[in-house]
């Protein structure tokens, strides 16, 4: 019986693999997934076999052909197990396959490529699956790439002309998103003893999987990183363009996906590993201006786990399983994504966050965006001949800014937001129309992808996505952008309210709006664009949530050293309901004391803190409390710059006659004058007191800063 089902295998097999053979010859482009064959490139050879069911209950299945790689795809809602033999003759241990579920019809499940090292059998273990199909690639082994490069504040990346890339199976051109919203992180699975050569040919193995494999267009990684540190470029396109990649069904746009080399299910990536994770993320998060501690509300594209249209809360550096039925990255590295956050926050500092351009010329155009500490800062708007028409500076953490731009004119005009030359500044613009979009060269000898269907509408975006109340009662607004291909009759809806319905021009638009009178709850925001017969609609996501809201600091700088004189501050918020809280003192991005850790009911809090961290008072300077809660709508949170002093101004006599004194420090200056009670808000350096009074014959005068710190005081006679 074994031998008469080997017989009729063997049969069925000839057959499929010349009909493959012809149409790989004739160069025929298979749609979605390939079929059971043969594909052959300079470095990788890959075999495919659909793997009988008898097979599958035997235990046993021939390899084609000596391979050190292994990927599977199957049908069914069952699962699948494998383990590979070793050229020594060792079989490795049981592995259950992971996979994602893409939307093809019938459904099959794509499997993670395994690097299972010089291998030449398998076996199948399979229940409730209905078809098994095995992928058994050798990949070259060439010495390790040493080419490498560094773009602007990069780690060294290896390219893909380094590591090899086919660019002949590159089916098109890649897509490019409007903006980046987060980083997914990924292992490959398989084992983790490889060599560095190996790693580059583990790239490779993985281009010819995803291309002829799975039928996408490239390598679906944006990013890989090995077990010795070694970050390597992965779909084309360009590394600082928000490339879309093929590594999260469902959330690929907008994304940036970065792959683990190894199996991080039970093992720890090697230090060298985590520390090159952190410098990319870092590195790219910082290009896009995310904070990698902040959450985003994403729309899936639809998954098995999440349908089509449904709103996710997802941290700024995620694991793929929080996009989809996936156990990718591995246990022991998705527990590890915290403290990576935490270290990608802390690495290249200063940043600049989120940054937002709202309103329209003719009008006020507000500029807003978050540093990741107390700097200084620069808004410049510039006309189209490069003349600055605009400009602004300021010190603080949080830079907020309108711009009367009536009688600007229709631009265009660019935009930075600078803060000196350690910050990557964000820039733009406002009004005119876009210039065109660089078109990379077509890949050979892939044929160039039919042009996309006429839109009137691109890059929309809805900033911030996730809206809640700050302590003066705002923060329920969001700006949307968005850029019409020619003039079109707009309507803007969020609901069932209608919040625009006006002709516009062709270009960039700018809109804000207050969506105070909408309950909580997760919304698109619709924009439609209508013109010449054409149609065009588009959506964001925004999240409403008010469960946390009025943050503040009392007082707002304080000295906390005990001379009963604000030594304490309080932290004062609302939540409307029962969530879980945490509260954070942070100072450049980085948290140095954790305040409070769990579960607060509705009402009014307050968080006290007296200026310690592990019973160590922490030094004077600018600080931010973080309040953050989690609910079912979303992940919110709250900040609210600080300080901390405790040098007391000195107030020194420059003129007694006159009034004229000098402050180290903006101080309130108080006292008598004439016996009279006085007192006036006074900056640093030297002023006049104000005093419209009989001439002066006595005074006595003290000055106290923010946190309470007292002057001596100085009178006369």
């Amino acid at each position: 019986m074994k031998a008469k089902l080997r017989s009729v295998t063997v049969r069925r097999t000839r057959v499929v693999m010349r009909k493959l053979l012809l149409s790989f010859a004739i160069g025929l482009a298979l749609p979605g997934m390939a079929r059971a064959g043969t594909v052959v490139t300079p470095d990788v050879t890959m075999v495919s076999r659909d793997v009988p069911a008898a097979a599958r209950s035997l235990q046993a299945a021939a390899a084609p052909i000596r391979f050190d790689m292994l990927a599977l795809h199957w049908q069914g809602a069952g699962s699948v197990a494998y383990r590979t033999r070793s050229i020594t003759g060792r079989w490795s241990a049981w592995k259950t396959a992971d996979a994602d579920l893409p939307q093809t019809k019938p459904p099959w499940h794509f499997g993670n490529l395994d690097w299972t090292g010089p291998a030449d059998a398998a076996q199948f273990r399979s229940a409730g699956v209905s078809h098994l199909r095995a992928y058994y690639l050798a990949s070259r082994v060439t010495t390790a790439p040493r080419r490498a490069l560094s773009l602007a504040g990069s780690p060294v990346i290896v390219p893909r002309t380094s590591w090899q890339a086919d660019e002949r199976i590159v089916r098109a051109h890649p897509l490019v998103a409007p903006a980046l919203k987060l980083a997914v992180v990924h292992h490959t699975a398989g084992t983790n003893a490889y060599t560095p050569a190996q790693a580059a040919s583990i790239v490779r193995g993985i281009e010819v999987y995803h291309v002829k494999g799975n039928g996408w267009n490239d390598i679906g990684y944006n990013f890989l990183v090995d077990r010795y540190g070694t970050v390597y470029e992965g779909r084309g396109g360009g590394m600082t363009r928000n490339v879309i990649g093929a590594h999260a069904l469902g959330f690929n746009t907008g994304t940036a996906g970065v792959a683990l080399i190894g199996n991080f299910q039970n093992a720890t990536p090697p230090p060298a590993m985590q520390t090159a994770l952190v410098s990319l993320l870092s590195w790219r998060l910082d290009v896009a201006h995310i904070d990698p501690l902040s959450t985003v509300a994403y729309t899936s594209g639809g998954n098995s786990k999440f349908h089509a249209g449904k709103v996710v809360t997802l941290r700024a550096i995620s694991g793929h399983r929080d996009t989809g039925p996936s156990e990718c990255p591995g246990n022991v590295a998705y527990s590890l994504l915290p403290s990576i956050a935490e270290r990608v926050a802390k690495t290249g500092l200063p940043k600049l966050y989120a940054p937002v351009v709202s309103g329209a010329l003719g009008h006020d155009v507000r500029f807003q965006s978050r540093l990741s500490s107390s700097l200084q800062w620069t808004v410049t708007v510039k006309d189209a001949r490069g003349m600055v028409v605009a400009q602004k500076s300021g010190r603080s953490q949080l830079v907020d800014w309108r711009w009367s731009s009536a009688s600007a004119g229709k631009g265009p005009f660019s935009w930075t937001i600078a803060s000196g030359g350690d910050v990557l500044p964000a820039t733009g613009t406002i009004g005119g129309k876009l210039p065109p979009s660089p078109v990379p060269p077509a890949p050979a000898p892939a044929p160039a992808p039919p042009p996309p269907a006429a839109s009137l509408i691109t890059g929309l975006t809805a900033s911030p996505s996730v809206l809640t109340l700050n302590a003066d009662g705002t923060g329920l607004k969001t700006s949307i952008d968005f850029a019409l291909a020619k003039q079109a009759q707009v309507t803007v809806t969020v609901g069932k309210v209608q919040l625009l319905d006006t002709l516009a021009a062709a270009g960039n638009d700018h809109f804000e709006w207050n969506l105070g009178q909408l309950a909580d709850g997760r919304y698109k925001v619709v924009v439609t664009a209508r013109a010449g017969g054409l149609s065009s609609t588009q959506s964001a996501d925004v999240v409403i949530d008010r469960t946390l809201s009025g943050l503040a600091a009392t007082p707002a700088a304080f000295s906390p050293n005990a001379d009963g004189s604000s030594d304490t501050i309080s932290f004062g918020f609302a939540l409307s309901q029962n969530v879980p809280v945490q509260v954070t003192v942070q100072r450049a991005g980085a948290v140095i004391a954790t305040l409070f850790v769990g579960q607060l009911g509705p009402g009014l809090q307050t968080v006290g803190w007296d200026g310690t961290s592990t019973g160590v008072r922490l030094p004077d300077g600018q600080y931010t409390a973080v309040v953050t809660a989690t609910d079912p709508l979303a992940t919110v949170s709250l900040l609210v710059p600080f300080a901390i002093d405790t040098v007391a101004p000195v107030l020194t006599v420059v003129t007694g006659s006159s009034l004229t004194f000098q402050s180290t420090e903006l101080a309130t200056v108080a006292g008598t004058i004439n016996g009279q009670p006085v007192s006036a808000a006074e900056p640093a350096g030297t002023f006049t007191f104000p005093w419209t009074g009989a001439p002066v014959t006595s005074w006595s005068l003290q000055a106290k800063d923010a946190a309470g710190n007292a002057s001596p005081v100085v009178s006369a006679p």
